[in-house]
């Protein structure tokens, strides 16, 4: 997909938002959501999305709202270090199809990270069953 094709709303995180597709939900305002990847490249990783802008990607997102979704993935990496002890969170925002973007609306991954364990790709880890991440993401809750 371009840079500059139109929104689709039936992308599968529109569909999260809108009750039509389960998440795993960690943290949420009015404005926000984290939730957890269902193909996690390791323990915790973390989505962060706009409940609110229809932005593709980094080129279409209204700065407000990237300054609020900043925000929320700074608090997630937080959350990821005190309640998992991680070593390192790594922060990825991917732009067009080109750059490894998936799904076309606007989205942060926070990944915690671990010394002696092995990141799995992007897009390439298996799915996660909801009923699995749902301890850990009983323990980022309580940390955020």
């Amino acid at each position: 997909m371009s840079l500059h094709d139109a929104y689709d709303p039936d992308n599968v995180f529109a569909r999260i938002l809108r009750g039509e597709l389960p998440s795993v939900r960690v943290w949420e305002d009015d404005e926000v959501l984290v939730f957890l990847d269902v193909f996690p490249q390791s323990e915790g990783h973390m989505l962060v999305i706009s409940k609110t802008s229809r932005a593709r990607n980094i080129l279409d997102i209204e700065p407000d709202v990237l300054a609020r979704l900043s925000h929320a993935a700074q608090r997630a990496a937080k959350a990821a270090v005190k309640a998992l002890g991680c070593d390192g969170v790594t922060l990825m925002q991917f732009n067009g199809a080109t750059a490894g973007q998936t799904v076309f609306h606007l989205h942060f991954h926070v990944i915690p990270r671990w010394a002696d364990r092995d990141l799995k790709g992007h897009g390439q880890a298996p799915m996660a069953d909801a009923a699995a991440l749902e301890p850990v993401a009983e323990v980022l809750r309580a940390a955020f």
